[in-house]
């Protein structure tokens, strides 16, 4: 979708051509419509528009888009890390940044602008430290730990049902207290599967389907029959649900302790290493594209660490 149309598509009631010509203010807005009909994370249409708009904030009010320089961009980066008087941080500005870069290179590739000011802008990178994973002999070692529960003399499955699912499919905490049964299709054709769905539809570019180990669905089976599960997959509060993996830390005599987001961030590198399209892996984790762009480099990262 074009500039021009991304502003009649979402607001009927304006007839502006978005040109060269256009101002700051209500480019932007039109750019927040298009980025929403794309599908981008809520989080990150607001994030991108609060950027921006203060930009706009820093431009004359009457600065049009074709009349903003390399020099202008630049110099707003300098008042937002020296003049603003307010904290930015290395990451803040990186994304502020990035924010710049995708609305003119927007304007650009649609032929609003001939030139974009903000393509020699420099890009500065601000990666967070990298996650806490589980080696190979770790996730072994806790899922034998989780195993043992399984065959005790009062067997409970419980422990392994966690914690495989897991690491196989990668998925948040939150989504994992929100699975029901009725998320599990354990006779699809091609394999079971699991579907990862939200119930606000800003969060639908989330909703993915995982398949499912032939191992787990075994351990589901003798966890479901135990526990007499009637509606939600795990039934428990979230911090219950984190006591029993740390239980299990504990038990297998690991230093480390493990969490939901050492489960994500193990078996997104597991992934990783088997070489699996990285594209999949992103659609997998249920993250943007833009998400993806820090992640695939943390990843890289670790598998060669």
């Amino acid at each position: 979708m074009s500039p021009q149309s991304a502003a009649s598509a979402n607001d009927p009631t304006s007839s502006a051509h978005i040109s060269s010509s256009s101002l700051v203010g209500p480019t932007i807005k039109a750019w927040r419509y298009f980025l929403e009909d794309q599908g981008v994370s809520p989080h990150t249409v607001k994030a991108f528009s609060s950027d921006m708009r203060l930009l706009a904030s820093y431009l004359p009010p009457d600065r049009a888009v074709g009349d903003v320089s390399t020099s202008d961009l630049n110099l707003f980066l300098d008042w937002l890390q020296s003049g603003r008087g307010v904290p930015c941080s290395p990451k803040s500005l990186a994304r502020r940044i990035t924010s710049i870069k995708a609305f003119f290179r927007w304007l650009h590739q649609y032929g609003a602008l001939l030139i974009d000011p903000a393509e020699k802008v420099p890009q500065r990178s601000v990666i967070s430290p990298l996650p806490v994973v589980l080696t190979e002999q770790e996730t072994q070692l806790i899922l034998d730990t989780a195993g043992k529960h399984r065959l005790a003399a009062k067997p409970d499955a419980r422990p392994l049902a966690l914690v495989e699912l897991l690491l196989n499919t990668g998925i948040k905490k939150g989504e994992c207290l929100a699975l029901n049964l009725n998320h599990l299709e354990l006779d699809a054709p091609d394999g079971a599967i699991l579907f990862v769905r939200y119930a606000s539809p800003q969060n639908r570019y989330k909703e993915r389907k995982i398949d499912l180990a032939d191992s787990w669905i075994e351990v589901y089976h003798e966890y479901a029959a135990q526990y007499d599960l009637k509606d939600r997959l795990f039934p428990w509060s979230q911090r219950r649900l984190e006591y029993l993996l740390e239980d299990l830390s504990a038990e297998a005599g690991l230093d480390k302790h493990v969490s939901f987001d050492m489960c994500r961030w193990t078996c997104a590198l597991n992934d990783w290493r088997s070489a699996m399209d990285h594209n999949k892996i992103r659609q997998k984790l249920g993250v943007s594209k833009i998400q993806w762009r820090e992640i695939s480099m943390k990843l890289e990262r670790l598998s060669n660490g």
